[in-house]
């Protein structure tokens, strides 16, 4: 197939699906330059293991306690993070309880993600009125904080984990959904689409061939920094008892059921919030460095 050629640069287009493996290794290069975004991503990696491997990690079990041993302070001899209200370790509590956090907090991106960028992607290509009534309607959900909308879907829809979820891929749908539409927006009146639409291509081989590999990207970056949020979201709806329910471990419940002992062994009581704040500042500082490498402005 003949190339074509850009008249201002004299130079050939090359079509988004011949980025190779270069263009990668070159953002994978620049990742392992970042030291914040690698220490970031080995946290993240640290927990996501410790999460998946907590059977075989030897852990007491964090379902089982005893009243004779409540509330013990970091560093006991049996408990070496403490004890909760009820006498169960902490630090198998906390290791389990990564999993809910974790499915909880990033299932909504990635959910919101497909939706979003589907949605997004047909607004900005097709303009006109499809573009109009698309983007009025996500506009609706801006009227909403996040907050205060995530918590009135899951009233609505009942407390549970799968409510939760679905709940926080409705508020962040919107917001993928909007970036999806601009990139798109701007990708439609490149040069080489207009050739291509030209040359008789039609919509879906363009928006597989040239705009796909240009969109995904920015939205994949922008995605990747609302796991941070969904994490606080998430463990916010559980602390209110609208996500998981006891006695499951997950960080925002044990927050809840262990406000009473602030006062009585502040540490043990603050731990589920450490953990939170571990696992959100990581995923934002893995995606500011993702931003960086993948060039997107």
């Amino acid at each position: 197939m003949a190339a074509i050629i850009d008249v201002g640069t004299d130079k050939p287009i090359v079509p988004a699906r011949r980025i190779g493996s270069g263009y990668w290794f070159g953002v994978g290069h620049r990742v392992l330059r970042d030291p914040v975004a690698v220490v970031a991503a080995i946290v993240i990696l640290a927990i996501v293991l410790g999460a998946i491997l907590a059977p075989w990690l030897g852990l007491a079990d964090p379902y089982r306690g005893t009243m004779l041993r409540r509330l013990r302070p970091v560093g006991d001899a049996l408990y070496r993070l403490g004890s909760d209200e009820l006498g169960r370790d902490m630090l198998s509590r906390l290791i389990y309880g990564g999993r809910l956090s974790l499915v909880m907090g990033v299932l909504p991106v990635v959910f919101a993600f497909f939706a979003g960028s589907a949605i997004g992607i047909l607004a900005g290509y097709v303009g006109g009125r499809v573009n109009t009534m698309i983007m009025r309607a996500v506009d609706v959900f801006y009227a909403f904080p996040s907050v205060l909308l995530a918590i009135a879907l899951s009233g609505a829809l009942g407390a549970g984990i799968l409510n939760a979820i679905a709940s926080l891929t409705v508020v962040f749908t919107p917001q993928v959904t909007r970036i999806a539409e601009s990139v798109t927006t701007q990708i439609r009146t490149r040069d080489y689409v207009e050739a291509a639409r030209v040359s008789g291509a039609g919509p879906l081989a363009i928006i597989r061939v040239h705009v796909l590999g240009n969109v995904l990207g920015p939205i994949f970056v922008y995605a990747t920094s609302l796991i941070s949020v969904s994490m606080i979201l998430a463990s916010g709806l559980s602390f209110l008892g609208l996500g998981s329910k006891p006695p499951e471990p997950e960080w925002g419940l044990m927050l809840n059921t262990l406000r009473t002992a602030i006062y009585v062994q502040p540490m043990v009581a603050a731990l589920p919030g450490a953990m939170i704040f571990i696992t959100s500042i990581s995923f934002n500082l893995l995606s500011d460095g993702l931003r960086s490498a993948m060039e997107v402005k």
